[in-house]
C-alpha cells in the first residue's frame, strides 16, 4: 500500500518522525519545528507553511549539537529531501 491516496496539492510537513522537543530551544529536532507549530500545521495557509519552511534551516544551528549514529542519519535524511525538490 502506498500514500499516493493520501497525497495533495499542498505543501507537506518537514516532518521526518524523529520527534523529540529540545528543552532549551523547544525546537523539534527532527523537523526544526516549534511545538505550536506542529500543532497548527493543518489549520496553515500554504503561504504560512512556506513561510515556516524558509525558516527552518537558520534553526537547525538553534540546537546544540551532537556527535554520533543520530545527527549523521538526519543529515543524510534533510539532504535527501533536498535533492528531490
Amino acid at each position: 500500500m502506498t500514500d499516493d491516496v493520501w497525497r495533495r496539492q499542498e505543501i507537506e510537513s518537514p516532518c521526518v518522525k524523529l520527534c523529540m522537543l529540545s528543552p532549551q530551544s523547544g525546537i523539534c529536532v527532527g523537523c526544526f519545528r516549534t511545538g505550536e507549530e506542529i500543532g497548527r500545521w493543518s489549520t496553515y495557509s500554504p503561504e504560512q507553511r512556506q513561510d515556516i519552511m524558509a525558516a527552518l534551516p537558520e534553526r537547525e544551528g538553534l540546537l546544540a549539537k551532537r556527535s554520533g549514529g543520530r545527527n549523521a542519519r538526519l543529515k543524510r535524511q534533510r539532504s535527501a529531501r533536498r535533492n528531490q525538490t
